[in-house]
Protein backbone atom coordinates (compact mmCIF):
# COMPACT_ATOMS: atom_id res chain seq x y z
CA UNK A 1 0.00 0.00 0.00
CA UNK A 2 1.38 3.38 -0.77
CA UNK A 3 2.02 5.49 2.51
CA UNK A 4 1.65 9.28 2.29
CA UNK A 5 3.07 11.26 5.46
CA UNK A 6 3.29 9.87 8.88
CA UNK A 7 1.07 12.81 10.32
CA UNK A 8 -2.13 11.32 8.41
CA UNK A 9 -2.08 8.75 11.39
CA UNK A 10 -2.57 11.47 14.06
CA UNK A 11 -5.38 13.12 11.85
CA UNK A 12 -6.58 8.98 11.52
CA UNK A 13 -6.13 9.38 16.03
CA UNK A 14 -8.35 12.50 16.03
CA UNK A 15 -11.09 10.38 13.78
CA UNK A 16 -11.12 8.53 16.15
CA UNK A 17 -11.52 10.18 19.26
CA UNK A 18 -13.94 12.51 17.88
CA UNK A 19 -16.02 9.83 17.29
CA UNK A 20 -16.42 10.64 13.61
CA UNK A 21 -16.54 6.96 11.82
CA UNK A 22 -19.79 5.39 11.28
CA UNK A 23 -19.93 2.15 10.01
CA UNK A 24 -22.51 1.03 7.58
CA UNK A 25 -24.89 -2.59 8.60
CA UNK A 26 -24.26 -3.92 5.47
CA UNK A 27 -20.51 -4.10 6.80
CA UNK A 28 -18.22 -3.30 4.05
CA UNK A 29 -18.81 0.63 3.74
CA UNK A 30 -17.87 3.66 6.54
CA UNK A 31 -18.33 7.79 6.38
CA UNK A 32 -15.79 9.61 8.31
CA UNK A 33 -16.42 13.31 9.21
CA UNK A 34 -13.93 16.42 8.25
CA UNK A 35 -12.33 17.22 11.32
CA UNK A 36 -14.22 21.23 10.67
CA UNK A 37 -17.54 19.46 9.89
CA UNK A 38 -17.67 20.35 6.96
CA UNK A 39 -16.96 17.08 4.38
CA UNK A 40 -18.07 13.42 4.85
CA UNK A 41 -16.02 10.88 3.21
CA UNK A 42 -16.96 7.53 2.15
CA UNK A 43 -14.57 4.42 2.54
CA UNK A 44 -15.44 1.29 0.90
CA UNK A 45 -14.24 -2.38 0.67
CA UNK A 46 -14.13 -5.45 -0.67
CA UNK A 47 -11.54 -8.03 0.38
CA UNK A 48 -8.11 -6.06 0.60
CA UNK A 49 -9.59 -3.58 -1.75
CA UNK A 50 -10.45 -0.18 0.03
CA UNK A 51 -11.59 2.82 -2.48
CA UNK A 52 -12.01 6.59 -0.31
CA UNK A 53 -13.11 9.62 -1.89
CA UNK A 54 -10.57 12.09 0.74
CA UNK A 55 -8.21 14.00 -1.07
CA UNK A 56 -5.32 12.11 -0.05
CA UNK A 57 -6.19 8.52 -1.54
CA UNK A 58 -8.17 10.42 -4.69
CA UNK A 59 -5.65 12.89 -5.59
CA UNK A 60 -2.49 11.70 -4.39
CA UNK A 61 -2.93 7.71 -4.43
CA UNK A 62 -1.90 7.56 -0.94
CA UNK A 63 -3.57 6.02 2.13
CA UNK A 64 -5.82 9.36 3.53
CA UNK A 65 -6.09 9.69 7.03
CA UNK A 66 -10.14 8.36 6.54
CA UNK A 67 -8.81 4.43 5.24
CA UNK A 68 -6.18 4.78 8.08
CA UNK A 69 -8.37 5.34 10.68
CA UNK A 70 -11.27 2.60 9.41
CA UNK A 71 -7.75 0.16 9.01
CA UNK A 72 -7.03 0.88 12.51
CA UNK A 73 -11.01 0.23 14.00
CA UNK A 74 -11.05 -2.98 12.33
CA UNK A 75 -7.46 -4.04 13.62
CA UNK A 76 -5.98 -4.40 10.67
CA UNK A 77 -3.38 -1.36 12.09
CA UNK A 78 -2.13 -0.83 15.84
CA UNK A 79 -4.73 1.19 17.72
CA UNK A 80 -3.88 2.46 21.05
CA UNK A 81 -6.89 4.84 22.24
CA UNK A 82 -5.17 6.22 24.58
CA UNK A 83 -2.59 7.97 22.42
CA UNK A 84 -5.42 8.72 20.07
CA UNK A 85 -7.31 10.35 22.65
CA UNK A 86 -4.78 13.15 23.42
CA UNK A 87 -5.72 14.71 19.68
CA UNK A 88 -9.50 14.89 20.26
CA UNK A 89 -11.31 17.87 18.87
CA UNK A 90 -7.77 18.89 16.75
CA UNK A 91 -8.72 21.15 13.85
CA UNK A 92 -6.50 19.55 11.44
CA UNK A 93 -8.26 21.41 8.69
CA UNK A 94 -7.44 24.88 9.87
CA UNK A 95 -4.17 24.17 10.80
CA UNK A 96 -3.13 22.40 7.62
CA UNK A 97 -4.14 25.64 5.83
CA UNK A 98 -2.52 27.52 8.71
CA UNK A 99 0.57 26.19 7.77
CA UNK A 100 0.31 25.68 3.71
CA UNK A 101 0.08 21.83 4.49
CA UNK A 102 3.43 21.53 5.97
CA UNK A 103 1.70 18.57 8.28
CA UNK A 104 5.19 17.95 10.50
CA UNK A 105 4.38 21.96 11.34
CA UNK A 106 0.85 21.77 12.22
CA UNK A 107 1.70 17.97 13.81
CA UNK A 108 4.28 20.21 15.82
CA UNK A 109 1.83 23.06 16.95
CA UNK A 110 -0.33 20.48 18.30
CA UNK A 111 2.28 18.59 20.49
CA UNK A 112 3.81 21.94 21.49
CA UNK A 113 0.37 23.44 22.48
CA UNK A 114 -1.30 19.88 24.10
CA UNK A 115 2.47 19.29 26.02
CA UNK A 116 2.72 15.67 24.39
CA UNK A 117 5.42 13.44 24.52
CA UNK A 118 7.31 13.04 21.19
CA UNK A 119 9.48 10.46 21.85
CA UNK A 120 6.45 8.09 22.93
CA UNK A 121 4.67 8.84 19.99
CA UNK A 122 7.57 8.73 17.74
CA UNK A 123 7.61 4.70 18.61
CA UNK A 124 3.88 4.01 18.11
CA UNK A 125 3.62 5.85 14.81
CA UNK A 126 6.77 4.13 13.58
CA UNK A 127 5.00 0.58 14.27
CA UNK A 128 1.43 1.80 12.60
CA UNK A 129 3.60 2.89 9.82
CA UNK A 130 5.51 0.00 9.13
CA UNK A 131 2.60 -2.32 9.65
CA UNK A 132 0.61 0.04 6.86
CA UNK A 133 3.58 -0.90 4.63
CA UNK A 134 3.02 -4.14 5.24
CA UNK A 135 -0.27 -4.51 4.70
CA UNK A 136 -1.61 -6.46 1.65
CA UNK A 137 -4.71 -3.65 0.96
CA UNK A 138 -4.99 -2.04 -2.73
CA UNK A 139 -6.32 1.58 -2.62
CA UNK A 140 -8.56 2.64 -5.18
CA UNK A 141 -10.11 6.25 -5.82
CA UNK A 142 -13.94 6.77 -4.59
CA UNK A 143 -16.50 7.98 -5.85
CA UNK A 144 -16.96 11.91 -5.68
Amino acid sequence: MKTGPVEKIYEAYTAIADKRIGFAADGNKAHIRSSDNSKTYTIAWEGNVYSSNDSATYWQGYCGYPVIAVLMEQGLLPLNRDTAALFAGVNWHELNNKHKRNYAAALEEVIRERGISLETLQQETEEVYAKMKELDVVLKRGKR
